[in-house]
């Protein structure tokens, strides 16, 4: 049984560090968001699609967007999926 959740990461820290470093912490704090609220254990890795990657650096490395919305799926056997939510 799959377990989803849909969830809307703040990457307010992201806005923290210097403006040439802004997209690479965002896509660190989703990765530290999803594993904190999924759970993650030891063995789990997380996967990260390539459209949550295309989202936060849409504007450029200086400029990410203050929140994502994703879905995290976690699957038997899997990595933690973590997808762009369609709207």
């Amino acid at each position: 049984m799959a377990e989803i959740k849909e969830m809307v990461i703040p990457l307010r820290a992201a806005w923290n560090v210097p403006r040439t470093n802004r997209a690479k912490r965002a896509m660190a704090e989703v990765k530290n968001h999803v594993a904190r609220h999924m759970k993650k254990t030891d063995d789990e890795d997380i996967w990260i699609d390539e459209s949550v990657n295309h989202e936060i650096w849409r504007r450029g490395m200086q400029h990410p967007p203050r929140k994502i919305k994703v879905i995290c799926t976690r699957e038997e056997g899997f990595p933690l999926e973590v997808k762009l939510m369609e709207e």
